[in-house]
């Protein structure tokens, strides 16, 4: 009897914590985003010739990777690893902030504050859309040069 019992037991219990870590990791920003130039505005400009977004699930949280060629045909890099709750976290290879603090609202929204020295820059809101095809970054605050921004750019998932 008691081995009868404790298979389906067993199988219940490798279910519930199957089912709870792909409940932890359902952020659909997860994955590789292609900016889209057409429909994305940026203010200051000039736009950048190509970006590419990528969230990857790692042991430390989620890795924000980002990699571009600025309109002066220069590369970019920047990086960052968060867990979404809302931390101050090193964000590499940013000339507008040196740290950020990624917030989850849910599985398809966060908000990301940046700071450069201790002081706010800019803030990023980032939306997946319902279908999971589309990523917007809406951006607000001030740069490195002192120019207000307002960046709205739309990504196209890979």
């Amino acid at each position: 009897m008691r081995k009868t019992l404790l298979i389906p037991s067993l199988a219940a219990c490798c279910a519930l914590v199957l089912s709870s870590s792909v409940a932890m990791a359902a952020e659909n920003w997860l994955g590789t985003w292609k900016i889209d130039s057409a429909k994305s505005r940026y203010s200051p400009g000039p736009a950048p010739k190509s970006f590419t977004l990528k969230y990857e699930a790692t042991a430390g949280g989620i890795k924000f990777t980002s990699d571009g060629v600025g309109a002066d045909g220069k590369p970019s890099h920047s990086m960052f690893v968060s867990k979404f709750d809302g931390k101050d976290v090193t964000y590499e290879g940013n000339p507008e902030a040196d740290t950020c603090a990624p917030l989850k609202s849910d599985d398809s929204d966060y908000s990301n504050p940046w700071k450069k020295g201790g002081k706010p820059t800019i803030s990023a809101k980032v939306a997946v859309s319902a279908d999971g095809k589309t990523l917007t970054i809406t951006q607000t605050g001030m740069n490195a040069k002192g120019q207000a921004v307002n960046n709205t750019m739309v990504y196209t998932r890979q």
